[in-house]
């Protein structure tokens, strides 16, 4: 009898065939997956219904840490190895800028598919994930000056820059697409879901935490990389998201708060009332739906330029401070006060965006980022540092704000991934090209001016359009109305 039941599957594809034996690899593999899937339950490992107070300021915790964790996907994360990348790898600063803008912008045009799949999955399994790869693509950052080395060795003498292009381009592609991408959308995302009238507020919370902590990076990068070298630098990093940033996100974040007995805001039977027609969702947008509004497009590349020019600036910073005669201390001492405007900036708009439509607060933020440009324009004086720190710090807070609370409220939270996805697509492409233009303007001119002057018509422009983009939901609550 055991020898039958061993030949089991042979003897069933005998009297059935193959179509029998299909259908329980098909099975077997339903319930290995559903298996897995279990351990992502709403009541695993506790069910945030019987917490004490509102679970979302918990969610707002992990979110808070998950946007830290994108540090390494973000400019900032790279400013301090460009130079050193420059000479391990033996590429040009343009070279450089063209394969971070390449491997960007395939980035972006694979994040899209992740909102789609975000929409699927939830946003607890896909940060689990991406904080996965995360770290792992750290650690092959870590190894790329090793990897090429080795693979130049092999090659002849022609063939060297592309080799060096490939492996850090590959690192560019992976770390955008995993850290800046996946992971800074699900992290905004899940607060989005988890809040309404207090979404601003949370973001603004957060925000004081993000923005000191990424003002902090450069710094903290720099001193890791005197301390362990760059190589020791990625992998510290990588260590540190796969150690803390996995088990937490498994831990903290749930996908919606129905799905565990909430609602938004607070506990059932306790949902916020406002006056605020803005506020009220009458329709859930569908993907094909929001793409044919005006007011997604002006949003969107408001905070598309505003990824391109600080990524731009980041990612050049030492450069630029040394054409306008500051010192590399000087230079990044400037992203302390930054910080601290951006805060304020950030929990002033969590403060009123509920009373406000957030079309004037979005003419707030392309004002500052018009004021930021001039003063990087007039970087060597003390009120074109004054303008840039200031101007840096509205937009700043203002894209942070902003980005979180738009969607869902213009567009409801059903297609929340697949919309986020596309932005988050267009903000990650744009910022692959700042480093680029900005880089080129310095190789053919020997100057950053030339690419500020033209950036200078862009905020200007979308500061005149934000006037006219207004929510979709309230346009359909006044033809309710009627």
């Amino acid at each position: 009898m055991n020898c039958f039941w061993n030949y089991g599957p042979n003897w069933l594809a005998y009297l059935g065939g193959v179509e029998t034996l299909s259908l329980l690899k098909i099975t077997e593999h339903k319930e290995q997956q559903h298996a897995l899937w279990r351990w992502f339950a709403n009541d695993v490992p506790w069910n945030p219904g019987r917490f004490p107070f509102f679970y979302g300021w918990i969610i707002v915790v992990g979110a808070t840490v998950g946007t830290l964790f994108t540090i390494p996907g973000q400019t900032m994360g790279f400013s301090v190895f460009t130079d050193i990348l420059m000479e391990e790898l033996g590429l040009s600063r343009v070279t450089l800028s063209l394969a971070y803008c390449l491997g960007t912008v395939a980035s972006g045009l694979t994040l899209p598919w992740m909102g789609r799949l975000t929409d699927r999955w939830g946003e607890r399994r896909m940060t689990v994930i991406a904080s996965l790869v995360t770290g792992c693509v750290l650690f092959y950052l870590s190894l790329c000056t090793g990897l090429y080395r080795q693979l130049a060795a092999l090659s002849p003498t022609s063939w060297h820059g592309s080799i060096a292009f490939v492996c850090i381009g590959t690192g560019f592609y992976l770390i955008r697409v995993a850290a800046q991408g996946v992971l800074s959308m699900t992290c905004r995302n899940v607060i989005g879901t988890w809040f309404d009238t207090r979404r601003g507020m949370a973001l603004a919370l957060s925000g004081i935490f993000v923005s000191f902590g990424f003002s902090m990076a450069p710094r903290w990068l720099h001193a890791c990389v005197e301390r362990y070298g760059h190589a020791g630098a990625w992998q510290l990093m990588g260590g540190l998201t796969i150690l803390v940033m996995v088990p937490l996100g498994w831990l903290i974040f749930r996908d919606r708060p129905e799905d565990c007995g909430l609602v938004m805001d607070g506990s059932p039977g306790k949902p916020s009332k406002v006056s605020n027609r803005d506020m009220h969702i009458h329709h859930d947008f569908t993907l094909h739906e929001t793409l044919r509004t005006f007011s997604f497009w002006v949003f969107n590349l408001s905070f598309a330029f505003y990824a391109l020019f600080a990524t731009a600036f980041t990612f050049h910073i030492l450069s630029i401070g040394s054409e306008f005669f500051l010192s590399r201390e000087r230079i990044l001492s400037l992203f302390m006060p930054i910080a601290l405007v951006s805060v304020c900036t950030n929990f002033l708009f969590g403060m009123i965006n509920v009373r406000l439509r957030l079309k004037y607060l979005l003419v707030v933020m392309n004002l500052g980022a018009l004021s930021a440009v001039l003063g990087l324009y007039h970087l060597s004086s003390f009120w074109g540092v004054f303008a840039y720190v200031v101007g840096n710090g509205l937009a700043g807070g203002g894209f942070v704000n902003l980005s979180g609370i738009i969607w869902p409220r213009f567009f409801g939270r059903r297609f929340l991934g697949a919309i986020s996805g596309v932005n988050m697509s267009t903000m990650v492409i744009a910022s692959g090209l700042g480093p680029l233009l900005f880089g080129w303007s310095e190789q053919w001119t020997g100057s950053y001016r030339p690419a500020l002057l033209v950036s200078m018509c862009v905020p200007a422009s979308l500061m005149c359009l934000s006037l006219w983009a207004d929510n979709p939901q309230r346009i359909l609550g006044m033809g309710e109305t009627k």
